[in-house]
């Protein structure tokens, strides 16, 4: 069952939606080539603080872009709530290869970074945190099935 997304509900998928994303870009991507670390990239722009840099991207998942998502983005977007919520997320995505990374001296889709498996890895990152953010945050309520 789903239903409009809350705040709260949005807030929580954003959060899941990031530990897997941040799980898969520090322990999945690596093996598949270069390594792009978020925190890092983020937290040059904090002082260089590793730490600083990973609560920005935790609170960017999990606050700032759940709100968005739920309050703006939601009704706009077609489909299911998965597809709204990959929506949502290649969304992201775009704007993160053409202006956040760029600004970060990564290149425009990350090819300063690795070029192109760079900025598919992330395409893969941001589509995982979508879908999860989007199904989770129009979660209404969990059945168990019994056996």
């Amino acid at each position: 069952m789903s239903s409009h997304p809350t705040f709260a509900r949005a807030a929580f998928g954003g959060f899941i939606g990031t530990l897997a994303m941040t799980a898969m870009m520090y322990f999945v991507a690596p093996m598949m080539g270069p390594h792009m670390d978020i925190a890092s990239m983020l937290g040059s722009m904090l002082g260089g603080s590793w730490t600083a840099g990973l609560i920005m991207h935790f609170v960017n998942g999990s606050v700032i872009f759940p709100a968005i998502y739920a309050y703006a983005m939601y009704p706009r977007l077609p489909g299911s709530p998965a597809l709204r919520g990959t929506a949502w997320g290649v969304a992201l995505w775009l704007v993160a290869q053409t202006v956040v990374m760029p600004m970060m001296g990564a290149g425009l889709f990350s090819s300063a970074m690795g070029g192109m498996m760079a900025a598919m890895g992330s395409l893969i990152g941001h589509v995982l945190y979508g879908s999860l953010l989007g199904v989770i945050a129009s979660v209404t309520e969990l059945r168990v099935a019994h056996a």
